[in-house]
């Protein structure tokens, strides 16, 4: 799947009295495994002494933080970001995180995941109080909030705490003032966020696990719903007035598509959710076929539970070139198109001849299903199945995914069996939504944000 995109990743990395650029290389490493979550810009932001120095672009992490920047961001605390463009501009450098401000107690650095949705009506506030805007994204919203808190508010934690009450949406938060790193998690907790730590008492804060293991950090446990942390002076004290309030939950879409599969969140491996997705559509969904055949990589682990189950031999039936970038970005069809023929080419010597299971975790616009099941026909496939490991996607995400309009949603205006025609499969069956929280059985009991599937949201 390639037509829904995360719209950023964020870590922290605190460590008292640390010196030299350390840290900064923590963050580093850690933002290169989140690179999945943010291809368009990132940034680093260091505390150091009184003051807090920043290096951001546009661009990739590689890219951006070549030729020695490194070594120039020495401190004791960090914080870093990826992201895509949280307005529709591209290649907007005052647009990228971390966002770093002076304001009456000083100075402050966030970066931030999710999406504030009352932002607009807390922007217009603000503008009648004379505030006068540098970005045009909500995590300018989120500093101003927390600075205008922190004019009342006994600390800049509890300026934050304070904040929570104010703010609507989702959000993972890491923040940064000279003397603190304050860390802080939705009510609802719809983005992920965990935190580990290093045997030198270094502490590692990020959107995924798997930016933990790159850095050599065991994990701890995800930072709560609704919790605020605070590192200050080698310490760690957890502010949990907004827990449990919004009942958790996290975005299911983490499971489905967004996270790396080696990452963790909320005790579930995502690679087994995903495995677990395949069983079941195997189970409820069978086809008679010869193999079963993933969309690269998204499809892969679900591909892998459905050949378990019915028994049908597994495949790679595509070659994938790693170096197109992806499809969503391209400006417009023709390009998408083509985009899509030149990262996925069909292996004629596997699929020739073959009826096969094709396997992937959700369908948007059709664009990418219908080119990918044209070009398995040409190359000899005689029947394609498509299994889809999600509840069909009806409704737009106003929590932090860069999705299309309702417009855009295939399904909105079409039925299943349309949609079938539409992309040229032989079946189409996509995992129903009573199974879905079997996928993440530590969730069951306490649910996790499905409104792409059902419009119910949890917070607007």
């Amino acid at each position: 799947m390639s037509e829904i995109r995360e719209e950023c990743g964020v870590i922290g990395v605190y460590k008292k009295d640390a010196e030299g650029s350390g840290l900064a290389a923590l963050a580093y490493m850690g933002m290169m495994a989140l690179q999945h979550r943010g291809q368009e810009a990132c940034g680093i932001a260091v505390g150091r002494g009184k003051e807090i120095f920043f290096h951001k672009n546009v661009g990739l992490v590689e890219d951006v933080f070549k030729d020695g920047i490194i070594p120039t961001l020495a401190g004791n605390m960090v914080v870093g970001h990826v992201q895509y463009s949280a307005s529709k501009s591209k290649n907007d450098k005052q647009n990228a995180q971390p966002l770093v401000l002076n304001y009456a107690k000083g100075q402050l650095a966030i970066c931030h995941n999710g999406n504030i949705v009352n932002a607009d009506v807390l922007r217009r506030e603000y503008e009648q109080g004379g505030a006068i805007y540098q970005t045009t994204t909500d995590a300018e919203i989120i500093a101003y909030t927390i600075a205008r808190h922190r004019i009342t508010s006994e600390s800049i934690e509890m300026a934050v705490f304070n904040a929570m009450k104010v703010l609507r949406g989702a959000y993972s938060l890491v923040i940064m003032s000279p003397n603190k790193m304050i860390v802080a998690r939705d009510p609802h907790g719809i983005r992920p966020l965990c935190f580990g730590t290093k045997p030198d008492g270094t502490y590692v804060f990020a959107s995924e696990s798997c930016a933990l293991d790159a850095v050599d950090a065991d994990f701890v446990r995800d930072v709560r719903p609704g919790e605020v942390i605070v590192l200050e002076n080698g310490v760690m004290r957890e502010l949990t007035g907004h827990c449990e309030q919004g009942g958790g939950k996290i975005c299911i879409f983490e499971y489905i598509y967004f996270a790396r599969p080696d990452s963790i969140i909320h005790n579930q491996l995502v690679y087994d959710s995903r495995r677990i997705s395949g069983r079941l559509l195997a189970e409820k969904y069978p086809a008679q076929a010869d193999i079963v055949v993933p969309v690269p990589d998204s499809g892969v682990p679900s591909a892998v539970g459905y050949a378990e189950v019915s028994g049908i031999p597994y495949e790679e039936g595509f070659g994938k070139n790693r170096y197109v970038g992806r499809t969503f970005i391209r400006p417009d069809q023709l390009s998408r198109e083509h985009a899509v023929r030149m990262k996925l080419n069909p292996m004629s010597k596997y699929v020739e001849g073959k009826r096969i299971v094709l396997v992937d975790d959700s369908i948007v616009r059709g664009t990418t299903f219908k080119i990918l099941i044209k070009s398995l026909r040409e190359a000899g496939a005689k029947e394609v199945h498509v299994r889809i490991s999600s509840p069909p996607y009806l409704y737009p995400c106003y929590y932090g995914t860069d999705v299309p309009s309702f417009d855009q949603l295939i399904l909105y205006n079409h039925t299943v069996d349309e949609v079938c025609k539409i992309i040229g499969a032989d079946s189409l069956a996509y995992l129903d939504l009573e199974q879905l929280l079997q996928i993440t059985p530590d969730l069951q009991g306490t649910g996790c944000c499905n409104a792409c599937f059902t419009g119910n949201y949890p917070v607007l």
